[in-house]
C-alpha cells in the first residue's frame, strides 16, 4: 500500500519494520477455584450466573477454547481439540422497527456500568470498563464474556456478527507493510514492537434501512457563450442562464452502517468500509471467544442522526441529477424518513495502538477485507532532511546544466 501523497516510497534497501508485539501467552489453566458457581452448559459454553459471564472449556483437557479465524472453528490452544461453532441455524438476521424501539426506549442509551468480574478459572479479578463485553483474564488468559450487558432490559441485543476472515498473521503483515511505507514516520514510531498493543476486537455498529422522500427548491443552469469586445479586445465569455426548479426525489437505503462506539479514530474506522454485511451471520457468542468485543455506547437514536448526515450527501447528489442542466444550485431540501429499520451488528477489526510522546496513534485493519487505515506522527527531522536533500539535488542539477551550457 502506497504512502500518503508527497511521501517518497520506501527504497528497496530500507530495513523492514520490526514485527508487531506478540499476543499474551497462554498457560495451562488451573482447576476451578473453590466456590465457583457454574449453572450449566449452553452449547459449548460454561455459564457463570454469579458473575453474569461465560467461558468455553475444552472437553478434552480443560483448557479454554478460542475462535480460530483460519479454521472458522473453536480450537483449544493447549491440545488442539476443535469443535464447530454452534450457530443459530434456522434463524435469520432480525431487523428492528426504529419507531417501535423509540416508543419502548430500547437502545436509547449507550451507557454501560463498570463491573468487576471474578475469573472462574483462576480466581483473579478483572474490571470490565466502558462498553467492553469480551476480554481475557489478565492472570490466566481465559476468554471471558459478559452476558448481563447483552441481556439487560432496555438494551438492544446483538443481531448479527461478521466473523473475522483476516487472521492474526495476515493482520500483522498488513500493518507492518502500512507502517513501513510511512517514510516520514519518526524512528520511535516504527519501534512499535515495544510500544504498541495489537488486538482483535469486535466493534458495535447499527445498520439502517430507510426510505427518504425529499422535496427541493433550486435552479437549473444552462451554459452558453457570448462574444464581447471588439478588435484586439474581442473575446468569448461563458455565461449561465438560471431557471428556478422544484421537485421531489426518493432514495432507498439498505444496510447503511454507523459505528456505535467511541474511543476509536472514527474517521479512519469509517474509511475501512465497505463492510460485506450480506455475509453477516446470526449472532453466536462463540465467534467472540478469545477476542475483545464492545457493546454500543452510542444509542440507536443518536446513531440514526449520524446516519442521516451520511444520507444527506446521497440525497443532494440525487437532487442535482434530478435538476439536470449544465450546473445546479440547491437552495432547500426537506427530507422525510420512513420505513426505518435497524440491526445491531458486530464488525471485526485488528487494532494497533502506539503511544508516541504520550499521544495515542491507531492503525486499524478491516477483519474481513484487509483494508488498512490509520494515523502516524510526522518526524520534523525527516521532513527537514528531505527538504534539504531536495534543495541539494535541485542546486546540483542547476549547476550541472549551467556547466554544460558554458562549454
Amino acid at each position: 500500500m502506497s504512502g500518503p501523497s508527497g511521501e517518497p516510497p520506501r527504497g528497496s534497501g530500507s530495513a523492514a519494520p520490526p514485527p508487531l508485539p506478540p499476543r499474551p501467552g497462554r498457560s495451562t489453566p488451573p482447576p476451578l477455584p473453590g466456590g465457583a458457581s457454574v449453572s450449566g452448559v449452553e452449547g459449548g459454553a460454561r455459564l457463570h450466573p454469579t458473575e453474569g459471564t461465560r467461558t468455553y472449556p475444552c472437553r478434552r483437557c480443560g483448557g479454554e477454547l478460542v475462535f480460530d479465524i483460519a479454521g472458522q472453528r473453536l480450537v483449544c490452544p493447549q491440545c488442539g481439540n476443535a469443535q464447530d461453532v454452534v450457530e443459530n441455524r434456522g434463524h435469520s438476521v432480525v431487523e428492528h422497527d426504529f419507531e417501535g424501539a423509540l416508543r419502548s426506549a430500547r437502545g436509547l442509551t449507550g451507557e454501560v456500568q463498570e463491573k468487576e468480574i471474578v475469573c472462574q478459572n483462576c480466581g483473579g479479578h478483572t474490571t470490565f470498563s466502558g462498553s467492553l463485553t469480551a476480554s481475557r483474564c489478565p492472570y490466566c488468559a481465559t476468554p471471558i464474556q459478559r452476558d448481563d450487558v447483552q441481556d439487560a432490559p432496555g438494551r438492544v441485543g446483538v443481531d448479527a456478527v461478521l466473523p473475522f476472515r483476516v487472521d492474526e498473521r495476515a493482520g500483522r503483515e498488513l500493518v507492518e507493510r502500512w507502517i513501513g511505507s510511512r517514510w516520514f514516520a519518526p524512528s520511535e514510531f516504527t519501534r512499535y514492537k515495544e510500544t504498541g498493543a495489537f488486538s482483535s476486537v469486535y466493534l458495535a455498529y447499527f445498520s439502517y434501512d430507510a426510505r427518504a422522500d425529499s422535496e427541493y427548491d433550486g435552479e437549473r443552469g444552462r451554459r452558453y457563450t457570448v462574444t464581447v469586445g471588439s478588435g484586439k479586445q474581442r473575446r468569448t465569455q461563458t455565461r449561465v442562464d438560471w431557471t428556478p426548479v422544484r421537485g421531489r426525489v426518493v432514495n432507498a437505503f439498505d444496510d447503511l452502517p454507523v459505528l456505535a462506539n467511541t474511543g476509536v479514530d472514527v474517521e479512519k474506522v469509517a474509511a475501512l468500509e465497505p463492510w460485506p454485511t450480506h455475509e453477516a451471520r446470526p449472532f453466536s457468542h462463540e465467534y467472540l471467544a478469545g477476542h475483545l468485543s464492545r457493546t454500543y455506547d452510542v444509542g440507536v437514536a443518536e446513531a440514526f442522526e449520524l446516519a442521516k448526515g451520511r444520507m444527506a450527501g446521497v440525497v443532494e447528489a440525487a437532487v442535482r441529477v434530478d435538476i439536470g442542466g449544465d450546473a445546479q444550485q440547491v437552495h432547500r431540501v426537506d427530507t422525510r424518513y420512513s420505513d426505518v429499520r435497524f440491526k445491531h451488528l458486530l464488525m471485526p477489526i485488528w487494532l494497533l495502538t502506539v503511544l508516541h510522546r504520550g499521544e495515542p496513534f491507531q492503525v486499524c485493519v478491516n477483519g474481513v477485507t484487509g483494508e488498512v487505515q490509520g494515523r502516524r506522527p510526522v518526524s520534523a527531522v525527516k521532513v527537514v532532511a528531505a527538504v534539504v536533500l531536495a534543495v541539494v539535488v535541485l542546486v546540483g542539477l542547476y549547476l550541472l546544466v549551467q556547466g554544460i551550457r558554458g562549454r
